[in-house]
């Protein structure tokens, strides 16, 4: 246990450092992606009661100024500058110990507990989207909130790079009849359950992302190592590396696994059945 408060302390005393330096980054200044999101990319984050994360929910300083994670989100609700963040930092560490995806519906916030979900309104154009808030920053003065770059192009911000926002918490209560989703029956989705009592050998891979990139690659698998302290690989075949977790020998911890990496930016994340 102790070990792995370590690791976890470790990894976020290394993202707040990363704050202050570029050496962590490939790219000195943050870079628009090539790509616009897809429709699916589009979609609000679906608001789900989830606990707070193992990583990120302490008081921390940046830059020598002290910031205070808040004990409770109740009735927050705030209005100021929202900024948004790129390929730059695509694929690194969040402070909660995920690994930001640009295309995923996320946030960071100076202070809300981690995870939140929040709804955020451009009151320039009265768009909104929903986003759930995985990480810290900005730490622009002026701005309260860093948007991924999916949530910033549904409000319409790409142009002037920010935009005068209202950031509404979306409260524990409000979703207190959504709990985290489990995978349905779709062999995409989830583990195929058999009738038949499975063999002592049988277990479960989850091969959650899939990327030419090595730097990225091994950076989603020391978080989710950290994270879910099992076994995770990434897997080189053609030039392309597979992020793979696993084996998981219990059928309902594979598919719980999965659903939150589904719902934390990774929804093309699926699970197969092996035999060791």
């Amino acid at each position: 246990m102790i070990l792995n408060r370590t690791i976890l302390i470790m990894l976020f005393i290394g993202l707040v450092a990363g704050c202050s330096s570029n050496s962590r980054y490939s790219q000195k200044h943050d870079t628009t992606p090539s790509r616009l999101p897809t429709a699916s990319e589009l979609e609000d984050a679906t608001p789900t009661f989830e606990p707070p994360s193992r990583g990120g929910n302490k008081h921390y300083t940046v830059r020598g100024k002290h910031y205070k994670v808040l004990s409770s989100s109740k009735d927050f609700s705030e209005h100021g500058i929202a900024s948004y963040y790129g390929e730059k930092f695509h694929g690194h560490l969040t402070s909660n110990g995920e690994i930001y995806n640009m295309y995923a519906m996320s946030a960071a916030h100076k202070n809300l507990p981690l995870p939140s979900y929040v709804k955020v309104t451009n009151l320039d154009n009265q768009k909104t989207v929903v986003v759930r808030v995985n990480d810290r920053g900005p730490f622009h003065p002026g701005r309260v909130i860093d948007l991924s770059f999916s949530a910033a192009y549904k409000l319409d911000m790409l142009k002037s790079g920010t935009a005068n926002v209202r950031v509404d918490i979306i409260e524990k209560s409000q979703t207190a009849n959504q709990p985290v989703p489990k995978p349905t029956t779709s062999t995409s989705t989830q583990v195929a359950s058999s009738n038949s009592p499975s063999s002592l050998t049988d277990a479960y891979i989850i091969q959650i992302f899939a990327t030419k990139n090595p730097t990225m690659a091994n950076s989603l698998v020391s978080a989710l190592t950290s994270l879910y302290q099992k076994p995770v690989q990434a897997n080189e075949k053609d030039g392309i590396f597979r992020v793979q977790l696993g084996p998981i020998a219990n059928l309902d911890e594979a598919n719980e696994i999965l659903a939150t990496l589904k719902s934390s930016g990774y929804p093309k994340a699926f699970s197969k059945k092996v035999v060791l």
